[in-house]
């Protein structure tokens, strides 16, 4: 039971360490990351979009080809 004890005691202090690191070396602020973070997700959703569109006239056209008679 201690060794287990020992270990989560270890985690939460790394854990605690790692975080303050983490904060101190980060090259920006909490809102200039956010505000990278939500360019950048907005991006993809324009190439997500861009793509899904191109690849739906592609594949419509090749329902009105599979529809022609003949």
């Amino acid at each position: 039971m201690k060794r287990a004890t020992n270990f989560i005691f270890g985690f939460a202090i790394g854990g605690v360490i790692g975080a303050t690191i983490s904060l101190l070396l980060t090259p920006s602020s909490g809102d200039e990351l956010r505000t990278q973070l939500q360019t950048r997700v907005q991006a993809i959703q324009q190439d997500v979009k861009a793509v899904t569109e191109a690849r739906r006239a592609e594949l419509e056209d090749q329902l009105a080809a599979l529809r022609k008679p003949g």
